[in-house]
């Protein structure tokens, strides 16, 4: 089944105009710039309640990436479709600033012996679990809005099963995975919390009792 969903993304569902827009959504240089400016009006506009995400959403991406990701990747040491088999890619020209690359001519082509080495074990997908961990504290944090950005995060794990980067299987696990760690540091961070913001501040902590206010 997993082979049998990966051909059919990677090799039927396609399009011009998806291969540039899967490509676009894959490539975190080009959203660089958006998540700087997003990050900063949240730190200096949006008070308790954006600095309290940023925090969490650090701490969580970190613990994620450091002691989550790379122990999988390397315990389970599961090959790439790139890896095991020819696949279609799309290949982005390179520019400075990246955003620029939307502007210039793509170009398709099959996987072969170079890409075996260029990149790590496929499971878990990084790419998803950050896309989800930003997601499920979005949905903490703001509500209804944050919902709205599990759309983000699934375009971004379709895009690499699209891109012959993931399995699907990679995805599905992943996401439910990340969802899963987001909920338990967010549940570990409100206990550090309340354990030490009221007695360190003090002042703090009687307006803020929980960090999802």
């Amino acid at each position: 089944m997993d082979q049998f969903l990966f051909q059919l993304i990677n090799e039927q569902w396609t399009s011009p105009g998806l291969d540039l827009f899967m490509a676009a959504m894959s490539d975190v240089e080009i959203w660089k710039p958006v998540l700087i400016g997003l990050t900063l009006y949240m730190l200096i506009f949006m008070g308790f309640k954006g600095r309290a995400f940023i925090f969490c959403l650090l701490v969580t991406l970190v613990v994620s990436e450091q002691l989550l990701v790379r122990t999988l990747k390397s315990a389970i040491d599961r090959r790439r479709p790139k890896q095991t088999q020819p696949v279609r890619m799309v290949q982005l020209e390179r520019t400075s600033p990246a955003f620029l690359t939307l502007f210039k001519e793509h170009r398709i082509r099959m996987s072969d012996e170079t890409d075996r080495t260029k990149s790590g074990p496929s499971f878990p997908s990084g790419h998803t679990t950050d896309n989800v961990i930003i997601a499920t504290l979005c949905a903490l944090f703001f509500r209804r809005w944050g919902w709205l950005y599990f759309i983000v995060a699934a375009v971004v794990g379709y895009s690499r099963i699209y891109l012959g980067a993931h399995w699907p299987s990679d995805v599905i696990f992943t996401a439910f995975m990340a969802a899963g760690v987001s909920l338990l540091m967010m549940a570990l961070l409100e206990l550090l919390w309340r354990a030490f913001a009221r007695r360190w501040w003090p002042q703090l902590f009687s307006r803020h009792p929980r960090l999802l206010d």
